[in-house]
């Protein structure tokens, strides 16, 4: 569907003969922030950047290994590796030969392991890539399994059924066709037994999996991608992707059966991935994995689409499977600071750390701005637009206004891309440099992180603080750039505010069509009266009160159309307000038929 094909082009940056990571008052992060933050490639297609260069990566899976976890993802000629996942490794490496002649390398890739070996294959439509297997893949230690795949699909996964000893491979992507899974054979790990296929999109029914930027355009057919299988409890969760990777309302949904080639059921519970709200959005085609607590993750694509439709990132929401075994993932609050697997939190309950969004549309002043790249889009929680400095030169600043003296616990600052000039993945690179210093005058100013040395790359860099901060004034100040200008789709700073946390929302009304009654039963139109003291609103949703497990964030508004129902089920509903200070107590749960 998506992806094209090209050389890598040789791009090298001079290197620095050394590197120092001081970054002030920091120490051991219990905290993460999404977007992750890895050094994303640069797109390497040229029809691709068109409208701008700039960093692209999509269709992650990460898998647990010897002790690591371990990160592929599309266009990056290499892979990442972690021992927390906080701090992630670039290892490089290309997996397919010369005579190829692909752009994008491994796209879309399958990873997984049997027993001691990793093994990863990209996608293709031919039946000429190979099957990669490692037993030291932190070494960069490779060697080809299957020098010719013949179960080449595209949106492949290799499945280990550890407790069978047996493999399948899940395939797909296309507005077409189903899913589809085939038996491999153990020993020579090409295709044995028929293709059987085994789920398709019902947008009919599953208003999600309707194409368009909020699940609400009906002229194209919608596409069905990314499969994953997980097993647990003997039963098989597998997993797909839709309606588009260029969507917000892009999610990951479920079918489970008791065997691994089906018949698989759809599950209730669904999109079980989904994240239309908030600053990052999209939480589609991605893998389900367990860290070295054997608690579950889910990660998965968020979309940007700015400069492409396909300027994407990624996003790891904390997961799980509930008694009743409904495989949920946790997207509330989610671009805002979570607790890593060493915290061992409960995610039912969920990570999120409480810390707060202190600036969102605060007052900003800045060095300079480029035409339309306005301040503000600084702060307003969309990644989608940014502000951009006139140079990336030393000496450019943006000073942020809480408002108030307030507590900061930690900064994300999110680099826009603006006038870059890498393709591909460079080798090395100077990195992004710069200080923030804090103020309660705009006199007097205290640094608390400094990465005036920093050498290492860091597009969406997530600094948690060693100790709490009390200022009103923040301001980042760019000391250099790794390519293009000073630019920022959000600089949020995190922590607690010293006002009142907002009222509980009054007269919350989900409206929907009564059943066999003409109309559109996949849309729900929430209305509220507005909190005078929020910044925006959290509404759950799902089909059981003590389940609900869908999550949209809305910012500045009393409204929210979302098109993700199922027109049979009746739903649940509950909704909270936020603001810098701290959340209300939810609403009463209000069933909808």
């Amino acid at each position: 569907m998506k992806y094209y094909l090209m050389k890598r082009f040789g791009l090298i940056l001079a290197g620095l003969s050394f590197c120092f990571f001081a970054q002030g008052q920091v120490k051991q992060q219990q905290t993460y922030c999404n977007p992750i933050n890895i050094d994303y490639g640069y797109c390497p297609i040229p029809n691709f950047v068109t409208q701008g260069k700039h960093r692209a990566t999509a269709d992650p899976v990460i898998t647990f290994f010897q002790g690591k976890y371990y990160l592929f993802s599309t266009n990056q000629w290499g892979y990442w590796h972690s021992t927390d996942m906080l701090n992630w490794q670039f290892i490089s490496k290309k997996f397919l030969r010369p005579e190829h002649k692909v752009y994008d390398e491994l796209c879309a890739p399958s990873l997984s392991f049997v027993n001691d070996s990793l093994l990863v294959v990209g996608s293709t439509h031919g039946k000429e890539f190979p099957i990669w297997m490692s037993k030291n893949p932190s070494k960069n230690e490779w060697k080809e399994l299957v020098h010719k795949s013949e179960a080449a699909a595209w949106d492949p996964q290799i499945f280990w059924d550890k407790e069978k000893d047996e493999l399948y491979e899940y395939y797909g992507s296309s507005n077409l066709y189903p899913i589809y899974g085939v038996k491999l054979n153990r020993k020579t790990f090409q295709p044995e037994g028929e293709v059987v296929p085994l789920i398709a999109l019902n947008d009919e029914e599953h208003g999600w999996e309707r194409f368009g930027e909020n699940n609400d355009n009906t002229f194209m057919q919608p596409f069905m991608e990314g499969a994953f299988m997980t097993k647990h409890k003997n039963t098989y969760y597998l997993q797909y992707g839709g309606p588009g990777t260029e969507f917000s309302g892009y999610g990951d949904g479920v079918y489970t059966s008791k065997n691994p080639l089906g018949p698989f059921v759809y599950q209730s519970h669904n999109p079980f991935s989904y994240k239309p709200g908030g600053f990052a959005r999209g939480a589609g085609h991605g893998a389900t994995f367990q860290d070295a607590n054997s608690t579950f993750w889910h990660v998965s694509t968020i979309v940007i689409g700015t400069k492409n439709n396909f300027e994407r990132r990624l996003g790891i929401w904390p997961a799980g499977i509930d008694e009743e075994g409904v495989l949920y993932s946790n997207t509330a609050y989610g671009d805002y600071p979570t607790f890593l697997p060493s915290q061992n939190k409960d995610h039912l309950k969920g990570s999120f750390s409480g810390w707060m969004l202190l600036n969102y549309n605060k007052p900003v002043s800045v060095s300079s701005t480029l035409g339309g790249f306005q301040p503000n889009y600084a702060v307003n929680e969309d990644i989608k637009t940014y502000w951009s400095a006139k140079t990336g030169n030393k000496g450019e600043w943006l000073i942020s206004d809480l408002g108030e003296s307030s507590t900061i616990r930690a900064i994300q600052i999110n680099y826009a891309d603006q006038d870059v000039t890498l393709m591909g993945k460079p080798e090395t690179t100077v990195g992004h440099k710069y200080l923030i210093t804090v103020s309660d005058n705009l006199k007097e100013w205290k640094v608390i992180v400094d990465k005036s040395k920093n050498c290492k790359d860091v597009p969406h860099d997530y600094v948690e603080l060693e100790k709490p901060v009390i200022g009103r004034y923040l301001k980042i100040e760019n000391i250099q750039m790794p390519t293009g200008k000073f630019a920022l789709s959000g600089f949020r700073v995190f922590g607690k505010g010293n006002g009142e946390a907002p009222a509980p929302v009054k007269n919350f009304v989900p409206l929907r069509v009564a059943p066999k009654t003409k109309g559109e039963r996949r849309n729900v139109w929430f209305k509220w009266e507005q909190e005078p003291l929020a910044d925006g609103y959290v509404i759950y949703f799902g089909k059981s009160p003590n389940q609900l497990y869908g999550s949209v964030m809305v910012y500045g508004k009393n409204e929210y159309y979302l098109n993700a129902l199922d027109q049979s089920d009746a739903y649940y509903f509950q909704i909270e307000a936020f603001n810098s200070n701290g959340i209300s107590p939810r609403t009463p749960v209000i069933r909808v038929e």
